[in-house]
């Protein structure tokens, strides 16, 4: 036992798009923000140099243990948290740590993580237990990095990294069912099997959030409707109620911060409008479909047809996206993308025989992308229509939005506020004894 119940312990749920944190036992996390960082390079003349002499054009911040990564780290300032980035500046960048549920740039990590400690919760880490949400398909080098830094950087006093799909499933109150997590960056679809990931039929998809508003962005380019960042004009009231919009030009924007601004607006637009079709989506039947309105920041209103089902139908049918101007370049992989209901139906069909019901009859839905309309109900009458007739097929999703999009970081809170679970951390003296590669053994 570690921090008795007086000590709570922090969930951290650091995913592709957002980063959630705040006290187990809570039902909902204290600070969640963008899980992008902004960088300035504060002396870009040193680093050319420096990439010079050493001969390689090779970011010194993907070698994990290179001396380089302390030269790096003093030559970029980071910006975290959606207030430093919703602020314009000169040649800041915006860079995303994680690739593919991979983390790429541990020091923009190690920001996050800073900036969700010292600014969002005011705690000292040294002070308490540590929940760690990981994707299900998470590399063993991954969570001995992990470890180390938690332990050797911030102190914790006990640490456990659990699997994103054993979470959900425990916000749901369930040891076993199959978790569709629509994520940022991938959708996943994992089994858990009392409390344990199914390694083995674990399914993932590049298409999440990010790749839904990219393709709804393309689409409305392509039929002449811009997105004006919010940095980009000024808005003034030349009468009660009428604005005059005024053009700003910041010439050192650079295009990363563009796009995530734009990105912003956009992803707006898709949870305001998109749903999801009731039946595949099909251009003729659906080009006299009603239009809908929706107003930009600077005031002009834009009416979105038949994209507010086409976007969410990529899900279900990924080709659609090739059929969007500008997108051409997911063509490449695009065969190798499956669809919703043919992941679920494979990721059952690797499991056991013997649990194969059951899954079937507890799919989860979770993450933001889940929040979209009519998407449960789409996906239980795909999947009634593939799966064989003897199951019984249940989508389950949670009743409000907040839960669906922190289903995860729920399951935590659950789980490091569990008198039984106790035992079960890693604690620091362990760690000393035994190194970081016991990390596989205390969380399997």
């Amino acid at each position: 036992m570690y921090g008795g119940d007086e000590v709570s312990a922090i969930v951290l749920d650091l995913g592709s798009h957002t980063c959630k944190a705040g006290y187990a036992g809570e039902d909902a996390p204290k600070a969640v923000f963008p899980s992008v960082v902004g960088s300035i390079d504060q002396m870009e003349v040193d680093a050319t140099e420096m990439e010079n002499n050493s001969g390689s054009a090779v970011d010194p911040k993907n070698n994990s243990k290179s001396l380089d990564s302390d030269k790096a780290k003093g030559k970029r300032k980071l910006y975290v948290g959606s207030q430093s980035l919703g602020y314009r500046r000169d040649h800041m960048e915006v860079l995303s740590p994680i690739k593919d549920g991979v983390v790429v740039d541990w020091d923009a990590v190690e920001g996050i993580w800073d900036h969700a400690f010292r600014e969002c919760l005011l705690v000292d880490p040294k002070e308490h237990p540590m929940l760690l949400a990981e994707p299900s398909l998470n590399t063993q080098q991954q969570r001995e990095r992990t470890t180390e830094l938690m332990f050797e950087k911030y102190k914790v006093p006990a640490l456990f990294l659990a699997k994103n799909a054993v979470l959900t499933s425990f916000a749901s109150g369930r040891a076993t069912s199959l978790v569709v997590d629509g994520g940022g960056g991938s959708t996943t679809v994992a089994p858990v099997h009392d409390g344990y990931v199914l390694q083995k039929a674990v399914l993932s998809s590049p298409i999440g959030g990010e790749f839904l508003t990219d393709c709804l962005t393309k689409s409305l380019e392509s039929k002449g409707m811009t997105i004006k960042p919010r940095y980009s004009f000024k808005r003034k009231e030349t009468r009660p109620g009428e604005f005059q919009v005024v053009d700003v030009d910041f010439p050192n924007t650079t295009e990363s911060y563009r796009l995530y601004s734009q990105r912003i607006i956009a992803s707006d637009i898709k949870e305001c409008v998109c749903r999801a079709p009731d039946t595949p989506y099909d251009e003729i039947a659906y080009s006299n479909i009603p239009m809908t309105s929706y107003e930009l920041p600077d005031g002009q209103t834009i009416e979105i047809g038949a994209d507010r089902f086409k976007i969410p139908d990529i899900l279900f049918n990924p080709s659609l996206a090739q059929t969007i101007p500008g997108m051409e370049h997911f063509a490449d992989i695009a065969p190798a993308v499956r669809g919703l209901p043919q992941m679920v139906i494979e990721s059952i069909n690797k499991c056991d025989v013997d649990i194969r019901r059951e899954l079937f009859s507890s799919i989860l839905l979770a993450g933001g992308t889940a929040s979209m309309q009519q998407l449960k109900e789409r996906l239980e009458k795909d999947m009634l229509e593939e799966s064989p007739q003897a199951a019984r097929v249940k989508v389950l999703v949670a009743g409000n939005s907040t839960e669906r999009r922190f289903s995860v970081w729920i399951g935590g809170s659950i789980l490091a506020s569990l008198g039984s679970f106790q035992q079960m951390w890693f604690s620091k003296a362990e760690y000393e004894e035994h190194g970081a590669s016991y990390i596989q053994r205390k969380c399997p």
